[in-house]
């Protein structure tokens, strides 16, 4: 059963703070920042994990592709000397802190900021979980950010560390695009999720509705609701890419760029034909409940109707009058009782005929 949920934030920015300001919005955290490196090109790789942030300065000029990838937002001093090192405007950094941003592409002539919605569902619970996933993208170099640790991207670090691979002789705009797929195809497996559980709620509906599937169906409407909102601005991003405008995405990475276009547009899709279908259980689980209303209101109705004919007799002969012919005679008693079981019974025998229950 899907119960409510608010997302938990921290300190938000105050009305009236200096555009830049860094403020961590997310949910709080108390673990470590995580930051890994992958440096490679076409004849070797090298990855590490490193403690400190000034050790992220020398790779911004290193001729290969480097990847750097930081698990947790909530050390802010950490991202402003990463945000020096990389001549990272303040307003990047500003929204990188803030998790609840929507998905989008901006464009700073020597790198370009993009913003995604990772969602990422448990297996033994179709809860989803939403990430902001932030990316920064230069010349030769790839910087991405996380709430925290866990994501969809270890396919990604498999093919960067199989030597034959293509993804290993591109550019970082390829490795971009690899993350960015990564996270829609997910989608599709979180939506495979919900799907069966859709498929689930209907059997159950079909047998016999319960309040917790009528629960079950409004959480995953709020459910589908994260989902569009997270998907629906991703498509206007990746269309925004694929028009050129951005001179680090190279021609042939954008072809790849067009067939994620494609997968959106297929999620999109998906969302909207599972949100008719919650529509139709919703309806279906109303329907099932006023049927099984109208069957109890039936059966009461038919011994309503058998007893009121039993009802009058047994009125007529309770009646305190001296002269009643029936009264004084001596088969009157089991005579009645013999019409009251007749009628009955006859009553019971035309309600089968007609197939009333």
């Amino acid at each position: 059963m899907l119960k409510p949920r608010l997302p938990k934030f921290g300190r938000a920015k105050q009305p009236g703070t200096a555009p830049g300001t860094l403020v961590h919005s997310g949910e709080r955290r108390t673990e470590d920042v995580q930051i890994t490196v992958i440096d490679y090109d076409g004849q070797g790789l090298a990855e590490r994990t490193i403690e400190d942030i000034n050790e992220c300065a020398p790779y911004k000029d290193t001729g290969s592709v480097t990847w750097i990838n930081i698990d947790g937002l909530h050390e802010v001093d950490m991202l402003e000397t990463l945000g020096e090192q990389y001549d990272i405007h303040p307003l990047v950094l500003e929204d990188i802190l803030s998790t609840r941003q929507r998905p989008k592409v901006e464009d700073y002539d020597d790198y370009v900021y993009i913003v995604l919605r990772m969602l990422t569902t448990d297996e033994n619970d179709i809860k989803i979980e939403d990430e902001q996933f932030s990316m920064i993208l230069g010349g030769d170099f790839l910087i991405t950010f996380q709430e925290k640790p866990g994501d969809v991207f270890d396919p990604v670090r498999e093919r960067l560390r199989n030597s034959k691979r293509q993804i290993r002789s591109l550019g970082a705009d390829y490795l971009a695009y690899a993350l960015i797929d990564a996270i829609v195809d997910h989608y599709f497996v979180a939506l495979e999720g919900i799907g069966e559980t859709i498929v689930d709620i209907e059997g159950e509906l079909m047998e016999e509705s319960e309040q917790e599937d009528l629960e079950s169906i409004h959480g995953l409407k709020r459910e589908m609701i994260l989902f569009r909102k997270s998907v629906w601005p991703l498509r206007e991003v990746i269309a925004q890419i694929n028009r050129g405008e951005s001179s680090l995405f190279q021609k042939k990475t954008l072809v790849y760029l067009r067939d994620v276009y494609d997968h959106t547009i297929q999620v999109m899709d998906t969302i909207e034909s599972y949100r008719d279908m919650l529509s139709s259980l919703l309806d279906l689980y109303l329907s099932t409940l006023s049927n099984r209303m109208n069957d109890v209101m039936k059966v009461l109705t038919i011994i309503a109707t058998i007893f009121i004919p039993l009802t009058f007799i047994a009125g007529i002969y309770g009646m305190n009058f001296n002269y009643m012919p029936e009264l004084q005679w001596k088969w009157g008693y089991p005579t009645v009782w013999g019409f009251m079981i007749i009628i009955g019974a006859g009553m019971v025998f035309y309600f089968k005929k007609k197939k009333w229950f």
